[in-house]
């Protein structure tokens, strides 16, 4: 059994990040091995879900035999993380009991009819989970230790919810929804438009079905952009819009919810000088059908990706130094969110009219706390930083937490000071990359990066078939990965080594060098002796001598270029081997004559003479 009677509460160091205050402290909760699986979940969700609700910190751990729960907070969080371990333990030997007299504001009981019970809870739970999930709340029916309501004695169930009050009301929400939806009128028979007077509170609309279904939207997208742009919570039960949140946030819902309808006439007339929540476009004339989309699949793209409400205004202008009409696109909700449309939407025009807004930009380092630094890019460099689909540029911005978006070869970065330095430097270490390894100054001490020492003969496995390992990482953690040297480790390098690395190459050393490893290429060729070769590529690299050819054809090695050939005539002098990897075209199934691929080599020998000088040192 668990001992809720009996917790050990030692006090933790005072004075740290977050944990000043005096009522911080830990209670240690030792429960049964079955109490543990349950608290922890499939997966650890019921563990992470209740740490979500309460703020406090949880860890499950194994002490003297005996399961403990660690949980970390202030006196208020551990109060309630206690209270829900409690709740959600005593799920699994019988009803859950729920006092009247709470005093930590995190309660709100919804009485649900008995034929809705099932309907509300899903299969298997799943409708309650997900709202859990959505709102950050706890849920589940409970025994409710109170006055009894006369609706109770006829059939009517108790919903607990515990969490925040907005997640709260839009878990309630949600739920009245489902019931609405089940017994028609049950919820709204007695509801009437309605204005709240209060700072937080819910005004009430009602809609005619056309209206509604118009407000709803395709898969309720249009209540989801309405709600995120708005910021508050905008739920449809019935014909009834109900819109919780401050006064402020309620506002702005009604407003939008009014020029959406708006849009049905024609355009909308809105006054945005004097609003702080809008931002506005100026989208060429005959760039509107491109940034609109079909059936404008593209603007609600925009919409859902960034949280934003975008319509076009019923102004226009002229641009007289580029003698084309203009269109205003308005965008409303919150300023991050603003600023990412804005620059999606400046991106598809850049990308139809090149030079609309990136001609004469210079690359620029804002020194506001809020706002849009430049950087300039050249063809490889761009198509590089973007990825294949633009991967690159999203685990870029993920990482950051800065908003970035290429126009052109000009990519905008918009954030705070600290996301926008975060962004340039993880461009800077991107296209570093590029040329060879990335070598960082005192990575243990940044504060936004983790270092890991992995064997060398580990890399592969870690990185996977062309980084794969890494990419997938990156996807799930949101984080930005590489393999990279510790600035600790380049200074190991001597002032001998760097002052032959930096020696001047001369062109006997160039031909001596390229001649040796032509004649291992040849030889290996003439080894070879099945076919006729149309085409011989190299692939340079150089490794201690315990490492295989089969070693390296296992881990994918690439084209080593960037190997200067100082770098290759100091490693072999140091007693490291040079391997060629010969990549043959063949086309025709006669004996290979070994003088011919010798006059070939003599060719390859020329073309790189001219070559290999402008390389540059990459990393083994």
């Amino acid at each position: 059994m668990s001992d809720f009677d009996n917790l050990s509460i030692k006090p933790i160091e005072r004075g740290k990040k977050g944990r000043d205050r005096d009522d911080w402290g830990v209670d240690y909760l030792t429960v049964s091995d079955s109490d543990a699986a349950f608290i922890l979940g499939k997966g650890g969700r019921t563990k992470e879900k209740i740490a979500r609700v309460s703020g406090a910190k949880l860890d499950m751990n194994e002490r003297e035999g005996q399961s403990r729960l660690e949980i970390r907070g202030t006196a208020l969080e551990r109060r309630k993380t206690l209270k829900y371990v409690k709740c959600v333990m005593a799920q699994r030997v019988g009803p859950v009991h729920v006092e009247d007299n709470d005093e930590d504001d995190d309660l709100t009981l919804v009485e649900v009819p008995t034929e809705c019970i099932g309907f509300v809870t899903g299969k298997q739970g799943n409708f309650l989970r997900t709202m859990e999930d959505e709102w950050g709340v706890i849920m589940f029916f409970a025994e409710f230790r109170g006055p009894r309501s006369a609706q109770e004695a006829g059939g009517v169930e108790k919903l607990a919810m515990f969490g925040p009050k907005m997640g709260r009301r839009g878990a309630e929400l949600k739920v009245l929804s489902a019931i609405e939806q089940k017994i028609r009128g049950y919820c709204t028979k007695h509801l009437k438009d309605t204005l709240c007077d209060e700072e937080w509170g819910t005004d009430l609309r009602w809609l005619p079905d056309d209206m509604l279904s118009y407000a709803l939207g395709k898969k309720g997208l249009t209540r989801k952009k309405l709600a995120r742009a708005s910021g508050c919570i905008v739920e449809y039960v019935g014909n009834v819009v109900h819109m919780s949140g401050n006064r402020r946030q309620r506002e702005r819902a009604r407003e939008y919810l009014d020029w959406l309808f708006k849009q049905l006439d024609g355009p909308v007339h809105v006054d945005i000088e004097r609003r702080n929540d809008a931002s506005v476009v100026d989208v060429p004339t005959a760039c509107v059908g491109y940034v609109t989309g079909n059936r404008r699949e593209t603007l609600g793209k925009m919409e859902e990706e960034w949280g934003v409400l975008m319509f076009f205004l019923d102004s226009f202008k002229d641009d007289r130094r580029e003698h084309r009409a203009i269109e205003r696109l308005a965008i409303f909700g919150p300023e991050r969110a603003r600023r990412g449309a804005e620059l999606k939407v400046m991106s598809a025009v850049e990308a139809k009219e090149p030079g609309c807004f990136t001609r004469g930009v210079r690359e620029k380092r804002s020194q506001k706390h809020w706002g849009t630094d430049t950087l300039l890019l050249s063809d490889t460099e761009l198509a590089y930083a973007l990825g294949r689909g633009g991967t690159t540029r999203r685990k870029l911005a993920r990482a950051s937490g800065c908003i970035i978006e290429f126009l052109g070869h000009v990519a905008f970065m918009a954030g705070t000071k600290i996301e926008r330095q975060r962004a340039r430097r993880y461009c800077d270490w991107l296209l570093s990359q590029r040329s060879g390894g990335v070598t960082i100054e005192g990575a243990s001490s940044m504060d936004d990066c983790q270092v890991v020492h992995v064997p060398q003969n580990c890399m592969g496995h870690i990185a996977g078939n062309r980084g794969a390992n890494l990419r997938q990482l990156e996807e799930e953690t949101g984080t930005y990965c590489f393999f990279a040297r510790d600035g600790r480790e380049a200074a190991l390098r001597t002032t001998e080594e760097e002052a032959v690395m930096e020696a001047e190459v001369t062109e006997a050393e160039v031909t001596e060098v390229v001649a040796k490893v032509m004649a291992v290429a040849v030889a290996v060729v003439a080894d070879l002796q099945t076919t006729a070769v149309v085409a011989v590529d190299l692939l340079i690299t150089v490794v201690d001598v315990g490492v295989t050819v089969a070693d390296l054809l296992q881990e994918e090695v690439e084209d080593m270029e960037g190997m200067t050939i100082v770098a290759l005539r100091r490693l072999v002098e140091a007693g490291m081997t040079i391997v060629v990897v010969v990549m043959i075209t063949a086309v025709d199934p006669a004996p290979v004559n070994a003088a011919d691929i010798g006059c070939s080599g003599n060719t390859e020998v020329l073309n790189l003479i001219d070559y290999l000088p402008r390389m540059k040192l990459s990393p083994v």
